[in-house]
């Protein structure tokens, strides 16, 4: 088990008016890593499961906040608790690796550890954690390749061995816009290490001109924000492509005062999905919009610090009554993006990632 101790703390980056003060952001810090196990897992809060993406979007938050012990131990329980084929199960009951409650294999939940893993380095400069992680992320990104289709796009799932084992090629926008970073990101480590993966920029390359030109490629998830705005947050749409895709869903996604909407057309916004797109307007130079947004979900805020998944506005409700770590692990993320933090902007900007070779036809 790991004894965690205080890091150095870089709270004044999270600071932004109306959206965290100082005392606030120590709070909500506190409050997530509270929530970590001794093991270093960090489930959606305690009594409730794990998934890997959320974990690493949680110790990425860590990071930001100079909670580099608590995030080193996180990246830990991934390499320690990695499948023999390189994946994750898609859940494990209060984050105890002995007790998966969900085995299928979801390849955005795998291959966000580069991402992840990425991030700690430029936060920390450790070679030694990205030579200890460097098997664990060439594992989980062979995996996720394993299920790219020919047109690109990623296939959704891995299904569980008891339910055959079979692999989803279906494909989501979402999940492959995720993808699509975690390759850039897992690039970038190769890179560093000086060991070129000519496949993976390949494998990048024909996925990023999936997302761009082949919209039917992909199932139609398109009443959910998230397939709105992740081409843009994941990086495979830029300049003026970016704006148009923005500007599009605009109206019908944002609830003016009260943050993004999860689904259309249900009357319910929501935390995460609300700090995502605040990253992808940053992303786009849109500061002061990204800001707005950050400002208009503070009605989600707890006494404690963490915040709650979402609000029904029809019924003036919140629903569901949780406190996620992965809502809050989000607003920390957007914060450090707006308050400049290195290691977040280079993740999320991108323009120090390498990117694929994108086909000229296809």
């Amino acid at each position: 088990m790991t004894t965690f101790s205080r890091g150095p703390g870089r709270t004044e980056r999270l600071v932004l008016p109306g959206v965290l003060t100082a005392r606030q952001a120590v709070r909500t810090v506190a409050a997530l890593a509270a929530v970590q196990r001794e093991d270093g897992a960090i489930p959606w809060f305690r009594g409730h499961h794990l998934d890997p993406w959320d974990h690493v979007e949680a110790a990425m938050a860590l990071d930001a906040a100079g909670e580099h012990t608590r995030a080193e131990a996180a990246y830990r329980w991934l390499a320690d608790h990695q499948n023999p084929d390189g994946s994750w199960y898609a859940a494990y009951a209060d984050g105890d690796a002995d007790a998966p409650t969900d085995r299928s294999r979801e390849t955005n939940f795998v291959a966000y550890v580069a991402v992840g893993v990425w991030h700690h380095y430029l936060a920390t400069g450790d070679d030694a954690f990205l030579d200890r992680m460097w098997p664990t992320v060439f594992a989980a990104v062979e995996f996720v390749l394993q299920l790219q289709q020919p047109g690109g796009q990623i296939g959704w799932k891995r299904e569980a061995e008891e339910d055959g084992g079979a692999d989803v090629t279906d494909a989501l926008l979402t999940g492959s816009s995720s993808i699509h970073q975690a390759l850039r990101c897992a690039l970038a480590i190769a890179e560093h290490r000086e060991e070129p993966q000519p496949g993976w920029e390949l494998a990048t390359g024909l996925l990023a001109h999936a997302i761009r030109r082949h919209p039917e490629r992909f199932l139609d998830k398109s009443r959910y924000s998230m397939d709105w705005y992740y081409p843009v947050l994941g990086g495979a749409l830029t300049g003026p492509e970016a704006k148009e895709r923005i500007e599009e869903g605009w109206d019908r996604f944002v609830v003016p005062g009260l943050g993004v909407r999860c689904v259309l057309p249900n009357p319910w916004v929501t935390g995460g999905e609300s700090c995502e797109l605040a990253l992808a307007l940053w992303v786009m130079g849109e500061s002061d919009r990204a800001v707005e947004i950050l400002q208009s979900i503070q009605h989600l805020r707890a006494d404690n610090g963490m915040y709650w998944t979402g609000y029904v506005f029809d019924d003036k409700a919140v629903w569901p009554e949780e406190l996620t770590t992965w809502t809050a692990g989000s607003l920390l993320l957007a914060a450090a993006a707006l308050g400049g933090d290195e290691a977040t902007t280079a993740v999320f900007g991108g323009e120090r990632l390498p990117r694929g070779l994108e086909p000229d036809c296809c």
